[in-house]
């Protein structure tokens, strides 16, 4: 069993910054992939970023590109997002998830065999 704690969401402003971390407890990683996610009210769950346990290639949304960096931490089974320059349709739920099964970066959620709780990102204008 995973149990994936995320913390260091918040309210900011347009154009501020924000950092996620989600801890991973319960086993450790050497393969798969660690992926964010976000769901605002009425939308569906979208990929946001994702990274390879092993080797740390990452993924991106089109629409994070360049504001958005994920990184890990493979001592700590930690992976982060630095998101900057905010906007406000960056507002939305954000959730960390587990994928176990091979050395990819999926971009669907119902892969994914783990999640965390999820944590609040809010962005006012």
């Amino acid at each position: 069993q995973v149990q994936l704690v995320e913390s260091g969401g918040g309210l900011v402003q347009a154009g501020g910054s924000l950092r996620l971390s989600c801890a991973a407890s319960g086993r450790t990683f050497s393969s798969g992939a660690m992926g964010w996610f976000r769901q605002a009210p009425g939308k569906e769950r979208e990929f946001v970023a994702g990274i390879r346990w092993n080797g740390g290639s990452t993924l991106y949304a089109d629409s994070v590109k360049g504001r958005f960096t994920i990184s890990r931490d493979v001592a700590k089974n930690t992976v982060f997002l630095q998101m900057n320059s905010l906007k406000p349709e960056d507002t939305a739920v954000y959730y960390c998830a587990v994928y176990r099964w091979a050395n990819v970066v999926p971009t669907t959620p119902q892969v994914y065999d783990y999640w965390g709780q999820g944590t609040q990102v809010t962005v006012s204008s």
